[in-house]
């Protein structure tokens, strides 16, 4: 895999992103960060906790999340990814489904699109694979669907038939992202943890990671504080850190 001018070896490595939303209304951090100099603070204690790449959402994806303009997304990220470019030397990703703010965030030096509409936002004018390839940049492509995917704990053939239609169109997207020449080595799977799934098909996908492996690209598990992790360990947002 390859950010930037980076290689991660992640057949026998792997790496932590760390997450930085410059947002108010974040599910675990919003209005933390909204002003650079505390963005800054966190940033350089990710890195000096360990994280690999620093990924800045200006939008909440939150269940029931009020869409955000571009302008305004832009308007909050800007000023941190130039701070960050000016003072750290670690790879940035822009977690964003606006072909846009990625446009921006790209010309600013970020290595990296984390697109939870997996390449298929509607409200683009350009497409997100085009802007990508254009830059030569990586992607992490999200598994997101229209349809949520349902299931029982003991209805093992809904599960299956599910998990077989979610590879379907983890498929459709990487081939999106291929006519795009977007190079192999800068796609990244997300299985999207939390994303059109119910609890079950949420551990069946965790249950079932090898599978996703095998369409040859590295997987980003982004399981942070989520839902499924209280409803496993019967806790609140602010208690799931250890489940994660």
């Amino acid at each position: 895999m390859i950010i930037g001018n980076r290689k991660f070896d992640t057949d026998n490595n792997i790496y932590i992103m760390g997450i930085l939303n410059v947002t108010p209304d974040s599910f675990s951090d919003g209005g933390k960060y909204m002003d650079v100099d505390h963005a800054l603070m966190q940033v350089d204690k990710m890195i000096n906790d360990g994280a690999d790449i620093i990924d800045i959402g200006g939008q909440s994806t939150r269940p029931g999340f009020n869409v955000v303009e571009s302008a305004e997304e832009l308007r909050r990220i800007l000023p941190v990814i130039k701070e960050i470019k000016k003072r750290f030397n670690i790879p940035i990703s822009v977690d964003t489904f606006y072909s846009s703010v990625a446009r921006e965030a790209l010309y600013e030096g970020v290595e990296m699109i984390n697109d939870i509409c997996s390449l298929r936002y509607k409200g683009n004018k350009e497409h997100m694979a085009d802007v990508v390839s254009e830059f030569d940049a990586s992607v992490v492509i999200m598994h997101n669907s229209e349809k949520k995917y349902e299931a029982s704990s003991c209805d093992d053939t809904i599960i299956q038939e599910n998990f077989r239609e979610i590879m379907d169109e983890i498929k459709l997207y990487i081939d999106t992202a291929k006519i795009s020449k977007i190079s192999d080595d800068k796609i990244i799977i997300d299985p999207g943890i939390g994303f059109a799934k119910d609890y079950h098909m949420n551990m069946a996908v965790l249950a079932h990671l090898d599978k996703i492996k095998e369409f040859g690209y590295p997987v980003l598990l982004g399981a942070s504080n989520k839902s499924f992790i209280g409803e496993t360990l019967d806790v609140c947002t602010a208690e799931r850190t250890a489940g994660t």
